[in-house]
């Protein structure tokens, strides 16, 4: 089999499977390890999966820069913001990520909703302006482009005198082997600040972030307080994610 064609096999395999274990691979194809593994960094230095220890997972497609991430699975993320938009209840204080579907949570909020807002995301803040009824909080601190947020040292450091009830979380991709996920560091350690911050954490994750994965780990899914997510129940997608889970059917 020529190196083109089994990486075309590799792909295939993680289509239909959500995983590629190097050991079961090498064994099956009848070839070293090393051979499967430089294949895994071809195919990861392309963008078309996530190298974990052991093998390969699904690569997330919500790791795109800000602008691409508007015109993805809007649909999906709509219907996971309006339920997030719904936990959030009168009187209390919320720390909102920044992020598309994050942005979309604004626009689901009912109009006389009175609740604090916390945010590091400019775009979040920038939307909440027309609620006249929210205080808005907004954590400053160095922009990192690629997902419209502060983050950084500064940022981190304003996040501590923040107690809220509830966190709205996005990442990039949960996957039950793989937590949950994002593509950056930096956004990775000031998503765990943020959590820290909160009673309650609840994840936002539109169907096309289930069962992918990115580079940075941003908290186990034994931290967090449950999924929210359009995925319906007894998809195999959500096989093995043993959190609560909430479901953002279609129909809203």
């Amino acid at each position: 089999m020529l190196p083109a064609e089994r990486r075309d096999l590799l792909l295939e395999r993680l289509r239909d499977e959500g995983k590629l274990v190097v050991t079961d691979l090498a064994f099956e194809l009848g070839i070293a390890e090393d051979s499967i593994r430089r294949d895994l960094r071809d195919l990861a230095a392309a963008g078309l999966l996530q190298r974990v220890y052991g093998g390969a997972l699904p690569a997330a497609p919500a790791a795109a820069d800000y602008a691409t991430r508007r015109e993805v699975a809007a649909e999906s993320k709509r219907r996971v913001a309006t339920v997030a938009a719904g936990l959030i209840r009168p009187g209390s204080t919320v720390i909102l990520d920044g992020g598309t579907t994050a942005l979309a949570v604004v626009s689901a909020l009912p109009p006389d909703l009175p609740a604090t807002i916390v945010t590091h995301s400019v775009t979040v803040a920038a939307a909440l302006v027309d609620h006249a009824t929210v205080d808005v909080l907004v954590l400053g601190g160095r922009l990192f482009k690629h997902s419209a947020v502060a983050s950084g040292a500064i940022t981190a450091e304003a996040a501590q005198s923040v107690h809220a009830d509830l966190f709205l979380l996005g990442v990039t991709g949960v996957h039950p082997r793989a937590g949950l996920t994002t593509g950056d560091p930096d956004e990775a350690a000031m998503k765990r600040t943020l959590a820290s911050r909160a009673a309650e954490t609840y994840v936002m994750a539109s169907s096309e972030k289930i069962g992918t994965a990115s580079p940075y780990v941003v908290l186990p899914l034994d931290d967090i307080t449950g999924v929210i997510t359009d995925v319906e129940a007894g998809d195999p997608a959500l096989d093995g994610l043993n959190v609560p889970i909430i479901e953002a059917p279609a129909y809203r």
